[in-house]
């Protein structure tokens, strides 16, 4: 027996976790629809990262040689991927897991 198809609204529902659940306190930032409209700012006043998430940045900025631009648009993907994998902060794994995209990004590009 196939599995039941999903419907638009659960689908949109697993996108973004319950308020208050995020490592963005989205109430805060009522203007703020998604990840990719935080600014820096608001990055630096909401996301704290691990000291091994810290070192993994650090490494990876000065291996791929990344722009403050790359930095913050990692950041927000990662911050994405713990949403949906349903953490309420960004794990290394996260982080990974976007440096690997931007890395064929570049490669395709």
């Amino acid at each position: 027996m196939p599995a039941p198809a999903l419907s638009t609204g659960s689908v949109g529902a697993k996108q973004y976790p319950p308020e208050g659940r995020s490592s963005v306190n989205r109430a805060s930032l009522k203007q703020i629809a998604c990840n990719a409209d935080l600014r820096p700012a608001e990055l630096r006043d909401f996301i704290q990262l691990a000291d091994t998430c810290r070192a993994l940045m650090r490494s990876a900025m000065n291996q791929l040689q990344l722009s403050a631009r790359a930095y913050h648009r990692i950041l927000k993907l990662s911050l994405t991927i713990a949403d949906l994998a349903g953490s309420e902060h960004i794990q290394p794994a996260h982080l990974a897991e976007a440096l690997q995209y931007r890395s064929r990004m570049m490669e395709s590009g």
